[in-house]
């Protein structure tokens, strides 16, 4: 038996190791949280020295504000610190690493952030540690973390174990969330299997499946986003098609969906965003390229997603053009999902490029919008105009020089004041990405829903 990791796991059971996790987003932060408030010692690691200052003096983001209180008293007493960097410690140290992947280009790797926390926990790495990765990750990253460990003069899987339990978060999944969602996981050795085993029997009740190498856990957590992208994309061909046939897409949907086996239905939008499904799929596309494979399905699907602001511009266009109005538009949701703080890949943003290209007045509003954070969506939007207008509220008064409201994302706190924009007339135009609004007779303002 190997005594080393043996003796992590006695550790792990007694609570007497230091649990370290990098990168306190969506993920690694209610993964924290969860494990200090079950008696673990934990270190969180974010290179944001404002967003470490923020935890620790309990400023959270709305989606986190019901942790506010367990987190004070988590670093009151010690068992929770925060800090932008990894720590030495004689008790045995799990690294998580749940750190942002971005999606891969000429200039950046996909891999180059997960790397890096691993590197910072090996500098101060000893035998009997062990890595746990939990971020998105493309095939043969876990190859590469194994080299390092072996770069550094460990033998992976004997010194320091390593494990690949990539993350199945759904924010705002009231059914689903980190608790009883089941995970894959792939484990160098038995022992590192059994430590991680009693981790995640405080995350998930230990629900973990087991694949036999790296490859199958990378290639299972890429294809899941595949499989989304590829159905999202079907449904917005099929949107469009809707639209030059004059019939409503939710209709055929509603319809199809009483069929019991064979059918899943996914509902059209503006284009897929967020952190996954626009970026796992192209790791299973980067890896068939290396092998001299073509993936036209994921190929296909990804070109879809991409088309899909210029297609709600160019109907946008159009209906200000039949109406003679004048070329001025609020975009209505911001972030990827409906009632959360992320707007990374925005569709919203993407179409505030396209209007903005075509010289309209454009105006943006979103409740979850920081102005604190402005540079971060240039950034990770790819915001061509970052000079942008950011409405304060929907009031009669912001919304009144605007012909047209272009709602992309609903969130459920908007609900209320968008019926009532329609419902009184507010704006002569209004487009519905996501088709939430029912059409009313009484109203004079044009409701037009992407795909009916």
């Amino acid at each position: 038996m190997n005594l080393i990791l043996k003796k992590t796991l006695d550790d792990v059971l007694s609570k007497n190791c230091v649990i370290q996790v990098f990168g306190l987003g969506y993920i690694g932060f209610p993964l924290l949280v969860k494990l200090c408030t079950n008696g673990f010692h934990v270190l969180g690691i974010d290179n944001d020295s404002k967003k470490i200052e923020r935890i620790q003096n309990g400023e959270l983001l709305e989606s986190e504000s019901h942790l506010k209180e367990i987190v004070l008293k988590s670093i009151h007493s010690g068992e929770l610190v925060v800090d932008i960097q990894s720590a030495k410690s004689e008790k045995p140290r799990i690294a998580m690493i749940c750190v942002p992947t971005p999606i891969p280009t000429k200039s950046i790797q996909s891999d180059i952030f997960v790397k890096d926390a691993v590197k910072a926990f090996l500098e101060m790495a000893k035998k009997g540690d062990v890595i746990i990765l939990e971020s998105s990750i493309e095939v043969g990253t876990t190859q590469k973390i194994k080299s390092m460990i072996e770069s550094m003069g460990y033998k992976e899987g004997e010194d320091i174990g390593l494990c690949f339990c990539p993350e199945r978060i759904d924010p705002q999944n009231k059914k689903w969330n980190l608790e009883n969602i089941p995970r894959v996981i792939y484990c160098s050795d038995d022992l590192s299997f059994k430590i991680a085993k009693e981790i995640y029997q405080y995350i998930n009740n230990s629900n973990l499946l087991r694949v036999k190498s790296a490859e199958i856990a990378e290639v299972v957590k890429s294809f899941e986003n595949a499989f989304r992208l590829v159905n999202i994309s079907l449904v917005n061909e099929l949107a469009i098609l809707c639209d030059k046939l004059g019939i409503n897409v939710r209709d055929v949907l509603d319809a199809a969906a009483t069929k019991p086996f064979g059918f899943l239905p996914f509902y059209p939008g503006a284009g897929a965003g967020g952190h996954c499904i626009p970026k796992d799929p192209r790791f299973l596309l980067e890896s068939a390229k290396k092998l001299g494979l073509e993936f036209k399905t994921l190929e296909n699907a990804l070109s879809i997603n991409i088309q899909m602001p210029k297609y709600v511009v160019d109907s946008i266009e159009s209906l200000l053009i039949e109406k003679k109005l004048k070329k001025s538009v609020i975009i209505c949701g911001l972030s990827y999902k409906p009632d959360i703080e992320d707007m990374r890949d925005s569709p919203g943003f993407k179409i505030y490029n396209e209007l903005t290209e075509r010289g309209f007045q454009v105006a943006l509003y979103d409740p979850f919008f920081k102005n604190e954070l402005s540079q971060k969506y240039v950034i990770e939007n790819n915001i061509k105009d970052p000079d942008f207008k950011i409405l304060p509220n929907l009031s009669d008064d912001s919304i009144s020089s605007y012909d047209c409201l272009c709602i992309v994302q609903h969130h459920s706190k908007l609900k209320d004041r968008l019926n009532e924009i329609y419902k009184n007339s507010k704006i002569p135009i209004i487009y519905d990405c996501q088709g939430n609004l029912r059409f009313d007779p009484s109203s004079n303002s044009t409701l037009k829903i992407l795909g009916g």
